[in-house]
């Protein structure tokens, strides 16, 4: 019996209310202990938005979605693919963004926080990555169009979606979780590491199903692999930790939360400063540390972030000199402040993940590029 069947088959999967038994609740009791440790910090008030439902959610998907995001791995011609292989992936421009939304782009993973209302404090970032040139497509959820998935759910079952993703579009895919929603996205790297098991089945994202497999085909080298060991381009989170470990869902996670495994090549842990929900003090350089090889970031936010609100950040794509400043934004560099004072809230935040995401889509697509071409001449 898999390690999460039971309660995982049960949890709701985005923190929408569905048909299905599975996805028809907001695990109430914890998120009501969340709730009050969130109102007591003064950040429990859920944004406007409330009120959707799946059927809105797909309805306005498959309206957004053109016919080819559905169709397998695209065929790109040469010139094409030396203009992407032209890129520099730590300078990406926004004409370097239109180029790039017409190649191989990974499916980006959001998980939210574990508190109700904070599905729609991560819509704002998924919507803020659609404003600043990701395609919606490879954002929201393909079986319902959610914009994110519940940190409750199954680490199991997004583990069996992401190797799916991975064989169906040739570039591994990136995830992004908040509070909750990044010890589940932590978590997920030790199912895709075989920390709880050592088989995973592949999951259909499409059709929300198992696949009777435990095996995919990889895109770049055509061999059979199995789902454990697959990784990721790009995982960060935010403020992970603390209170939401309490919840049993996450008990195993208590001593492997800052100790990344080598199924992500990058991840980048962000903390806030004296954060009372997440519990990190005020020296969280080190907060994050590598099990081998891959490469992991410590990123300290200031004080003044609010652990609940820090996904709110639709706003600063549409303001044309934030956009500016967001896409200009290079980590360690002296980018100076973003413009306007009440953006200190979450454009760090928002600029550094951005730029991280803009990095690995450009080597993703310049990665399975390079294989191909390596694959045909190998011939």
């Amino acid at each position: 019996m898999p390690h999460e069947q039971g309660i995982a088959a049960n949890a709701p999967r985005h923190g929408v209310l569905t048909g299905p038994a599975r996805r028809a609740g907001s695990a109430a009791g914890w998120g009501l202990a969340c709730g009050i440790a969130a109102f007591l910090c003064g950040c429990a008030t859920p944004p406007a938005g409330i009120g959707e439902n799946v059927a809105t959610l797909r309805a306005e998907f498959d309206a957004s979605r053109p016919v080819s995001a559905a169709a397998p791995q695209q065929v790109y011609d040469s010139a094409f693919e030396d203009r992407i292989l032209a890129l520099d992936p730590q300078h990406i421009t926004e004409q370097d963004l239109a180029l790039l939304a017409l190649g191989p782009t990974p499916q980006i993973i959001l998980l939210h926080g574990g508190v109700y209302g904070t599905q729609f404090l991560m819509r704002s970032f998924a919507e803020f990555l659609i404003q600043m040139g990701y395609p919606e497509w490879k954002i929201r959820d393909p079986s319902d169009g959610a914009y994110s998935q519940n940190p409750l759910g199954s680490s199991e079952r997004l583990a069996g979606e992401i190797a799916w993703y991975y064989e169906r579009d040739g570039v591994r895919p990136m995830m992004v979780g908040h509070s909750q929603g990044g010890i589940q996205a932590v978590k997920v790297l030790y199912e895709l590491n075989g920390a709880f098991a050592d088989k995973l089945k592949v999951w259909n994202a499409t059709t929300d199903t198992p696949e009777e497999r435990d095996a995919i085909v990889d895109p770049l080298t055509h061999a059979r692999r199995p789902v454990v060991g697959v990784s990721l381009a790009y995982v960060s989170v935010v403020g992970a930790g603390g209170v939401a470990l309490a919840s049993p869902r996450h008990w195993s996670m208590a001593q492997r939360l800052h100790s990344i495994p080598d199924e992500v090549e990058e991840f980048t842990g962000y903390s806030i400063a004296y954060d009372p929900i997440a519990w990190t003090g005020g020296d969280n350089d080190s907060l994050y540390r590598r099990e081998g090889t891959a490469t992991v970031r410590n990123v300290a936010l200031p004080a003044t972030y609010s652990h609940v609100f820090v996904p709110d950040t639709k706003a600063l794509a549409e303001d044309p000199k934030v956009r500016a400043w967001l896409n200009g934004f290079v980590p360690g560099a002296a980018n100076g402040l973003p413009p306007g004072s009440d953006r200190a809230n979450n454009a760090l935040w928002a600029a550094d993940v951005w730029f991280s995401i803009k990095a690995r889509w450009c080597t993703e697509a310049q990665r399975l590029i390079r294989a191909k071409r390596a694959s045909v001449a190998a011939r």
